[in-house]
């Protein structure tokens, strides 16, 4: 059985079409999910649908029951908490006997990475060690950074004419449709990629200035990029009603892309697709141009 946990979020859903469309069997396959009725159209395709709560540690050996591979999907969680829901998943399938664990982490994980300031990333390089520590097989899936995350960098900046940005630097944005197919070979091709894998990004970076050039062509009007300090950006943000704590998460995102710790590109992601990863250019070009009738 291959268990996808978060198997109704955006990512794990998509993981779970590409192991389909991959001809694993429905019934190989185990969506783990906090409410299993929403996970009722799953259920109807013939894949195995559990009840699977990362804060319920009884509940989920058994919901791990059978694993030969277990996908553990980060929490949507920062900090101790984030990191102590990860741990419990990763120990119950342990006691569940998988064979192996994998597990989504990022591209920017490096123990010794100065982005480590940034609180997912500390985070993630947590979770990896304790996976080294775990005692049983394991991949750490280093994800780039999602290109769906730079559409939400723009604000309504595609809309309004002016992408507003602190300093930033090149990012290797990747999608997520192309890391969750990935995701599913690795998964049904054991020791395709084991311990922690190169960094799992598209081919080409852009800075948010090469984004409004690019989003100026595709629309044929201009799109500015107007550069603010980290100050100036944090008051606006504030001022449109972005909590704190988040704003300064941001921060922390631009302090590291300045230093180039998203700039990676690297041939893995290409390798296992078997074809040019999609970049933003394509992400924007598919988001601004009309679709021909």
């Amino acid at each position: 059985m291959l268990v996808i946990t978060g198997a109704t979020g955006q990512l794990g859903s998509q993981v779970i079409e590409e192991l389909l469309r991959l001809q694993v069997p429905a019934g190989r396959i185990v969506a783990s999910v906090r409410n299993p009725e929403k996970a009722a159209a799953l259920a109807g395709r013939g894949v195995v649908v559990r009840a699977g709560d990362f804060t319920n540690s009884t509940q989920l050996p058994h919901t791990f029951t059978g694993a030969e591979q277990v996908l553990v999907i980060s929490p949507d969680k920062l900090g101790e908490e984030g990191r102590r829901l990860s741990r419990t998943a990763i120990e119950a399938a342990r006691t569940a006997g998988a064979r192996r664990v994998l597990y989504t982490s990022h591209m920017g994980a490096q123990a010794d990475s100065p982005t480590q300031d940034q609180a997912f990333i500390k985070d993630h390089a947590a979770i990896e060690g304790f996976l080294a520590q775990a005692g049983l097989p394991y991949t750490a899936l280093r994800h780039g950074y999602y290109a769906e995350s730079a559409l939400h960098h723009l604000g309504r900046g595609l809309e309004t004419g002016e992408i507003r940005v602190p300093e930033d630097g090149p990012v290797s944005w990747t999608t997520r449709a192309d890391l969750a197919e990935a995701d599913a070979r690795i998964i049904a091709q054991e020791g395709l990629l084991d311990g922690i894998t190169p960094p799992l990004t598209a081919l080409q970076t852009f800075t948010f200035a090469e984004v409004a050039a690019i989003a100026s062509e595709l629309t044929g009007r201009e799109i500015k990029h107007v550069l603010l300090s980290d100050k100036q950006w944090a008051q606006e943000k504030q001022a449109q009603g972005v909590p704190e704590h988040f704003v300064e998460l941001l921060l922390s995102s631009y302090r590291a892309m300045r230093r180039g710790e998203f700039a990676t590109v690297d041939p893995t992601l290409e390798r296992i697709l078997g074809r040019r990863p999609r970049t933003l250019r394509d992400v924007l070009a598919d988001l601004l141009q009309p679709t021909a009738v």
